[in-house]
């Protein structure tokens, strides 16, 4: 078993339901998530543990990309176990979206340049500035989940064929991670409260006002296949809607480009 490294610090949030979020911030960590997994396979996972590196040197992103991070960006990893999965994993992409959404607003003159697109990324004057990246698994009968979350707060890495963006072009009041990291974690867990009292279909509606709208032109790679349409929403499971010309398609999984790339 390796190694798992101690915190330099760590706060208690308040929660709504009572409990509290544990925030533990390290100086340095390969990856947030990693550390997550590893204490949960050795059973030392807790729920609503919270994973802050200062710096990170081997983030993972979706599809097995790597997540660069030059320094003074935010790279956080969330613990759930037991209870604390009650939350569909299909559903939490747009769940965290919305707490990642705003709480970067906050540190915006105006979060007019901001959209979330689907499944999991978080636009900034059209290009990425942050993602999340879901994982589950079992220990010893006790299901848990990893919500990882990385940000471009001061530097947006330099990634050939790829155009990224930090808040930092932007926002003139750039936080420090820690201060970001607060600020998920009181936004997630108010939208955590509203998927607990109205459902997933308030989630919807709040992400769909915040995502790129209802008739943008958009393309989706998924596996070997390519295919373009126009956005027409979301089911009541997540699943995005691609209205195409032989049809309404529903994608369950894919890289969404807000561009078409090819003919159905």
């Amino acid at each position: 078993m390796p190694d798992i490294p101690a915190a330099s610090s760590a706060i208690l949030l308040p929660r709504a339901c009572g409990d509290a979020w544990r925030l533990e911030v390290h100086d340095r960590l390969g990856s947030t998530s990693d550390l997550c997994k590893t204490r949960l396979e050795a059973g030392e996972g807790a729920n609503g543990v919270a994973i802050l590196a200062l710096e990170q040197t081997a983030g993972r992103g979706s599809r097995g990309r790597e997540w660069a991070d030059p320094g003074g960006n935010l790279a956080l990893s969330i613990m759930l176990t037991g209870q604390g999965t009650s939350v569909p994993v299909g559903l939490w992409p747009f769940i965290a979206g919305l707490a990642l959404y705003d709480s970067v607003a906050r540190f915006l003159p105006t979060d007019e340049m901001l959209e979330l697109k689907w499944p999991n990324d978080l636009l900034l004057a059209g290009r990425k500035m942050a993602g999340i990246l879901i994982e589950t698994g079992t220990t010893a009968d006790v299901a848990w989940q990893v919500i990882g979350i990385g940000a471009n707060l001061r530097q947006a890495p330099l990634i050939a064929g790829r155009e990224l963006a930090c808040l930092a072009d932007y926002g003139p009041d750039v936080p420090a991670a820690p201060v970001m990291a607060r600020a998920l974690l009181q936004e997630l867990d108010t939208w955590l409260l509203r998927y607990a009292t109205s459902g997933f279909d308030a989630i919807r509606t709040a992400w769909l006002e915040r995502a790129h709208p209802v008739g943008t032109p958009i393309g989706v790679r998924a596996g070997n296949q390519q295919f373009s349409g126009h956005f027409y929403g979301l089911a009541d499971d997540g699943i995005l809607l691609l209205q195409t010309p032989s049809g309404l398609r529903r994608v369950v999984t894919g890289e969404v480009l807000l561009s078409p790339v090819g003919q159905e």
